[in-house]
Order: C-alpha cells, then structure tokens, then sequence
C-alpha cells in the first residue's frame, strides 16, 4: 500500500495577514495611470507611493511610522511635468530615491528624515537621455549610485547618479516596447523581457546578449522575469489562450524550461517579487485580491506551490519590503504594502515557531546597506557579491547620509570597512542641545511676530481714527 510523502520544508507553513486598521495609511488618492509597475516602494524607512497630481507627476513620501488618515495637504515629491511611471528606493542610501515619468526624463531625490513643510521641489539631480517616456527604474544591487532605466524608445541607459554620466547605453538590443529589467545577484547580468515575446539575458559592459529564448510564454501580453539564487530565471506571462503562465528557465539550456505551469485565467500582469533568502516568489497581480506564493527549489517539479493569501479588495500596485526592514522577532520572513484605491496596507507573511530565540534558519545573513564596489570599479569590469549583515539583533537603520553629486568618476571616497562608529554621548547631548537652542529660537521668533502684528493693528487704528477725524 502506497503513503503519500509530504515534502519536508519549513516554509510550508508560511501565512499572510493583513495589518490592523490602524496599523494602514489611509487617504492616499493613488495614480490611475494604466502602467505595468507596483506604484510603491518601501524601505526600513520610508513608503512611497505614487499619486494623483493635477499639472505633472508626483509621489507621496511617508515615514513607516506615520500610519493612520494621511492629511490631504502632506507634502509631495513634485518635479516632473507629467505622470510618475516607477518609483525605486537606492539600496545603499534610504534617503536617496529615483523616479521615472512620462516626461522623459529620471530624478534622483534626497529625502530628510524631518518631515518637510512643503512639497519637495528640487531633485538633487536630473538624468535626460530617453527619447520617449521612462517606465522602469532599477538601482545596481553591489555598485554605489549606478541607476538602470528603460524607456519606450526600447533602449536601457545604465547611469552613474553620483557624477550625472551615462555609463552604458544599450540601444541596438531591444526592438520593441521592454517590459521589465531584472539584475542578477552581484550585477554582472541582465533579465529582459520585451513585446517581441523574447526573453534575453544581456552582459551590460559588453552590449552582448549571453542567451536568448523566443516565446517563453507564447501570449502577446507582458512577461515578467527575475533572477533567482540558483541563477536560474523565474518568467511570468500567458499562454495562447490567454491563462496566466509560469515558468523556470536555466539560462545554460534555454531550449526546454525547467518548469511551466499554467495558473488561470485572469488579464492582470502577475508581478513578480523573489526573495533569495528563502528561494520563495510571491505573484501578486494587478486588479487581483490575492498574493500566491511559491518555493524553488532543486527538486522536481522545482516551482512548489505553498499557499494564497486572499482578501476581498483588488490590489492596484505593491511594494515589497527588503529582507533587513522586517520585524526577526516575530519570525516575520516578508511584508507587501498593498495599494488600495484610497489606502495602502501592510501584509506580513510569518512562519509559525513556538521559540522566541532568533530563528537562524528563517533569516541568513542577507545584503546590507554598504556598497561592495564604487561605479568605475563596476564598469572597469569588476563584480562582488553584495556586503552582507546579520539581522540577528535586529536592524537599525544607519543616520541620515547626504547624497553629493560630483564631476569625478565616484560618489566619494571609499568607505572604511571597519565596523560604524557609534554615537558617542556627548554627541547625542550636543544634538539634544542643539535642538532645544533651535526651538528656542523659534518660540522666541513667533512671540515677536505676534507682538508685530498687534502694534500694525493698533497703528492701523489709530489712521482709522486720524482719517475720522480730518473728514
């Protein structure tokens, strides 16, 4: 008599649950702008998220903690004279994002971790080198302030923000519309999907394509494709017939997938978000009211189903939270900002443990917020892996760091591998004292203002009376 093995792996149990009500940011009014990207991005930090803006493109930038009713006058990210398409966080800077627009062209702007008093204006930089309009941004994972974007004039512009150079242009590659760019582990590769139903793999600093698969998913609508730690591709898309379709390639023998899978039936692009610490893929689709989630592995059939988190609401864009902003504690493993029409909710995915002790399994070390390598070094040919941290106390992320651009060929100077300095006490008591001087300041300013404004209204008065008077 037969018995059904049960496949051992501890992510089996993985749950979703979406936040408390009090815990969403409510009040939002996000973009409607029909465009394939999640509309959100987060950090240990910020949230940002796209939004609704009369004459130009704008994103709403929230510190994770102001959770609850969003005032309708909180400042924006405005800048660009048409819609935002891509918003995405640099993972070496939590102040520093870019953003893509219709109007052609990128910003890269500095955000402070005050919470500003009117909209943000300036960008710290302007990138212009597309001739159509920008619709996906992706920062360099290892090298500091190399920034990928894609345009509609099907060309990918790899730029280095730190000096406003183009470093790479690769416009003889794609000759169709690219639907997604997807960088590898330590940035030597690329993952490409484009309208002429192909899937590329792309050496940047050669301009070559290393391999290429016509039709991995035979639909006409977009495919979706990202790197896994195998260094396999995983592929989203359609079939003939229009159902939504997985797939897992092995760029060494593209002639047969690894695996294929065919999902449903529904019209929305399942975005991929992979996370490379426990090889699991989470599909969430826009205008869908679910995330499913997968393992890869190197088993057959490779791609195991796990679960669905279901919810009655349709999602209109998500962002996905980086390994070292989650909460270890609760054995937290991801967490999605779901984007609502009018709100933006967390979902935290966790698996079970009865132990409060730090789950080594659940989290391995995992990329931290250090570079591995400067722009030039990257371009001159050099690759690493990226600098990894333990979560095992948790992280905390580092101060405010000012992003400077320059007219040399790197940012600034390398920064010491050894541990960061800590803050001494005396240089907290001297911001502490610092600050109280600055309200100080500013109580004694407002006094003086009022007491202005009631000698011009006495003055004005007494015209009042003089004019009375001589009539």
């Amino acid at each position: 008599m037969s018995r059904r093995v049960v496949r051992q792996s501890k992510f089996r149990h993985v749950f979703g649950q979406a936040a408390k009500a009090d815990q969403a940011y409510e009040d939002i009014r996000v973009s409607k702008v029909t465009w394939d990207s999640s509309f959100c991005a987060v950090n240990p930090k910020f949230l940002a998220i796209i939004v609704e803006a009369g004459g130009g493109g704008a994103f709403i930038v929230l510190p994770l903690a102001k959770t609850g009713r969003v005032d309708k006058n909180y400042p924006l990210v405005t800048g660009h004279t048409a819609p935002v398409l891509d918003i995405d966080w640099c993972p070496h800077n939590d102040n520093v994002i870019a953003s893509a627009s219709d109007d052609t062209t990128i910003m890269v702007w500095q955000i402070p971790d005050y919470t500003p008093v009117r909209n943000i204006t300036e960008p710290i930089i302007t990138l212009e080198g597309h001739s159509k309009r920008v619709g996906i941004l992706s920062w360099h994972p290892t090298a500091r302030n190399v920034l990928l974007s894609a345009g509609g004039d099907n060309v990918i512009i790899i730029w280095n923000v730190g000096t406003g150079e183009v470093l790479l242009s690769l416009d003889e590659v794609h000759p169709d519309v690219i639907h997604s760019v997807c960088w590898n582990s330590n940035g030597s590769l690329l993952a490409t999907t484009c309208k002429d139903k192909t899937l590329r793999i792309i050496d940047p600093r050669k301009g070559q394509v290393v391999a290429e698969r016509f039709a991995a998913h035979e639909g006409m609508r977009p495919m979706r494709a990202v790197f896994t730690r195998q260094g396999h591709i995983f592929t989203t898309g359609f079939t003939r017939m229009s159902q939504r379709e997985l797939g897992l390639w092995d760029p060494n023998n593209f002639e047969e997938p690894v695996a294929l899978q065919e999902m449903d039936t529904s019209n929305g692009v399942l975005l991929p978000f992979y996370d490379p610490d426990s090889s699991i893929v989470y599909l969430c689709g826009k205008g869908d009211s679910s995330i499913r989630y997968f393992e890869i592995t190197d088993e057959p059939p490779f791609v195991h189903y796990l679960n669905t988190f279901s919810s009655k609401e349709p999602q209109r864009g998500m962002g996905f939270m980086p390994k070292r902003g989650l909460d270890v504690s609760k054995c937290e493993i991801a967490r999605f900002y779901k984007l609502h029409e009018r709100k933006c909710e967390p979902i935290i995915m966790t698996v079970p443990r009865k132990s409060d002790l730090f789950q080594d399994d659940l989290y391995p070390d995992t990329p931290g917020p250090e570079p591995a390598l400067e722009a030039d070094e990257w371009l001159s040919g050099q690759d690493a892996e990226p600098v990894l941290i333990s979560l095992r106390d948790g992280y905390v992320p580092p101060k405010h760091r000012e992003l400077r651009v320059t007219k040399r060929n790197i940012l600034d100077v390398r920064p010491p591998t050894g541990p960061p300095r800590s803050q001494s006490a005396s240089d907290a008591s001297l911001s502490q004292h610092t600050l109280e001087t600055l309200l100080e300041e500013i109580k004694a300013l407002r006094e003086r203002v009022q007491a202005q404004e009631q000698r011009i209204t006495a003055l004005e008065n007494m015209l009042c009376e003089l004019v009375d008077g001589t009539d």
